[in-house]
């Protein structure tokens, strides 16, 4: 279970070196201070997305070029505006993104010590930054291509000198600089290359910055020609921050354990804050959104839409489903990529709920609730029988009945040896079918009934012969969440009425999941309703959250309803096209997310 920092699944990224990311201490989360009243923008404003030129005037690209290196950079330029990413400006150009509570305005710092505040547009999952007048005050050139290739030139530094130093949340290089310097960052999981742009003088000692740290090792320097190439390997709970001061100029390279505190109106309705928070004697990296529902549409997506087997990391899922954002939900089994736990989309299970675990329901209105959800169902035959059917579209199996329908997918293949398939048409039973191995062999799911999996219960098995009528009859438990069109399982339920009721026995966990201490993701709400995405990572140099201590966190952030969520290398948050808490080569690959949709 690993955590780290990643911007993209990207091979070479750039970095522009923008700056400060806010003070470098947690305020609180009920408290933050937003940024002051901003100064009036250098140029006029895109207030509006009516403002701009047609769509079909758009060129829309993928590709950023800087001193002849590329970087999978989106972009997008309208009119005679260019726009990049807000997430590929921090994470992979390196602009540091500085507070704000206008999302279309985003303050920026670079080699300054007054924030410059740029006009923003979205469309799509993204976030485009107006950087055309402020690159220009840059003395960068910028060269739009309609092939989706954006050409940046900028003048090259010198490098005056460097220091090193540990920190109590990781290591800290420093380069002075005689002028502002853009900068290349290749990123794996645990390793990287950083590549400046500028030439080394003979006052620059490549030893001063070399050695191991607290978070980082194996620390390579070579010049290269009007370029300073740095290498180095990091913690997989560590994260890359690459970021600038003025007077004197100076490139900052921070290897962090920590999260920076953080506060960014992204859109309407969705709000982006990170820092720290304390439990007890030990503090945790916390990343969340918090998202309005009257302005947000949240929505359960899953790797295989619209068949239910499947997974891929979250990225990806939010990517296809076109999610602004989005965090990892249920849990499931990684072998037979199966759901164990409630998935409700429309109206529909997609996947029932186990165990009685903690799930979540809400619909468009604003309306939520969470507690602990059970559903099965009452088989009756026209011969008065009765059978209970225990899971609904679920990889949690045991001797009884599972029932799956059409919105498992076209085919079902067994999860157990030697079920016994029962075809529902029409209600009524058409055909049974031997099962065979489990994994091996698959039947169809009439589009018009369902398939029944009888395991190890031959007592029902002869009560369903061809021609036999049924009906099925639906139990909920609560009963409102049967009036819920959507629902996401996980579990276990952590806060209710803004009390700690955390019982992960009552759920059916094990000792050890109970006793873990990992990474974790949540999701709460408020009292005014706003729902909460929550990733939790290692304190630095330590351990990660507990269940008790994830609860506690739930309600520092005011929430007054929590649910766990699937955590470990799971726990992935994402935000407008990339992962805010960690490389997306430290997450594993997921079954189902929340995804968050902005209402036009």
């Amino acid at each position: 279970m690993k955590s780290g920092f990643a911007c993209r699944d990207l091979g070479t990224v750039w970095g522009l070196g923008l700056g400060l990311m806010g003070a470098l201490s947690w305020a609180g989360w009920g408290a933050i201070a937003l940024a002051q009243q901003q100064a009036p923008l250098p140029y006029p404003s895109l207030q509006t997305a009516q403002s701009l030129p047609p769509a079909t005037a758009n060129i829309n690209g993928g590709t950023v070029v800087v001193a002849g290196q590329s970087g999978a950079i989106p972009w997008q330029q309208r009119g005679n505006r260019i726009g990049i990413a807000d997430m590929a400006l921090m994470q992979v150009l390196g602009v540091d993104l500085q507070d704000t509570a206008n999302a279309q305005q985003q303050p920026v710092q670079w080699f300054s010590e007054v924030a410059t505040p740029l006009a923003t547009w979205h469309e799509g999952s993204y976030r485009y930054v107006d950087i055309t007048a402020w690159a220009q005050q840059q003395g960068w050139q910028l060269s739009p291509n309609p092939n989706g290739t954006l050409t940046i030139q900028a003048p090259t530094g010198q490098i005056l000198g460097g220091r090193r130093g540990r920190q109590t949340w990781g290591d800290r290089l420093v380069l002075e600089v005689d002028r502002p310097v853009v900068w290349s960052l290749q990123e794996q999981d645990t390793s990287f290359t950083l590549t400046l742009q500028g030439r080394t003088g003979q006052t620059f000692t490549a030893v001063d910055l070399q050695g191991n740290g607290n978070a980082l090792s194996n620390l390579q320097v070579r010049p290269a020609g009007d370029r300073l190439v740095i290498q180095g390997q990091i913690e997989a709970t560590a994260r890359m921050r690459v970021w600038s001061l003025a007077n004197p100029n100076r490139v900052v390279i921070d290897v962090r354990q920590d999260a920076v505190p953080k506060d960014i109106a992204w859109a309407p309705g969705v709000r982006w804050q990170s820092g720290m928070v304390t439990v007890g004697n030990r503090s945790f990296p916390v990343h969340q959104l918090r998202l309005n529902p009257q302005q947000v549409r949240l929505r359960p997506i899953w790797a295989s839409q619209p068949q239910v087997p499947g997974i891929t990391p979250l990225v990806t899922m939010a990517r296809q489903s076109g999610a602004v954002a989005a965090i990892n939900a249920g849990f499931f089994n990684r072998n037979n990529q199966l759901p164990l736990g409630a998935i409700r989309e429309n109206g529909r299970w997609i996947s029932g709920p186990i165990l009685n675990r903690g799930a979540i329901a809400w619909n468009d209105q604003g309306q939520a609730i969470f507690n602990r959800l059970f559903l099965s169902h009452t088989l009756t035959t026209d011969q008065g029988r009765g059978f209970t059917v225990g899971q609904t579209n679920s990889g949690y199996v045991q001797a009884g009945i599972g029932l799956y329908t059409a919105d498992w997918g076209n085919l079902y293949r067994p999860v157990l040896d030697n079920e016994t398939l029962v075809t529902v048409r029409q209600n009524q039973v058409l055909q049974q079918t031997p099962g065979g191995a489990a994994g091996q062999g698959a039947i169809a799911v009439p589009s018009d009934g369902y398939l029944l999996a009888v395991r190890s219960y031959s007592e029902a098995a002869r009560s369903l012969p061809p021609g036999t009528a049924v009906s099925l009859t639906a139990d909920v438990r609560p009963l409102e969440f049967g009036s819920f069109p959507y629902a996401i399982g996980g579990g276990p339920l952590l806060v209710s009425d803004r009390r700690v009721v955390l019982n992960a026995q009552a759920e059916g966990f094990s000792d050890a999941f109970i006793r873990e201490a990992a990474p974790r993701s949540a999701i709460g709400r408020t009292q005014s309703g706003e729902l909460l995405l929550v990733a939790i990572h290692n304190s630095p140099g330590g351990r990660g959250p507990t269940l008790t201590e994830t609860a506690q966190i739930m309600v520092q952030l005011g929430s007054v309803d929590a649910l766990n969520l699937d955590g470990g290398s799971s726990a992935s948050l994402y935000l407008g096209g990339t992962m805010l808490n960690r490389h997306s080569q430290t997450a594993g690959r997921v079954h189902n997310g929340l995804g968050g949709f902005l209402v036009p």
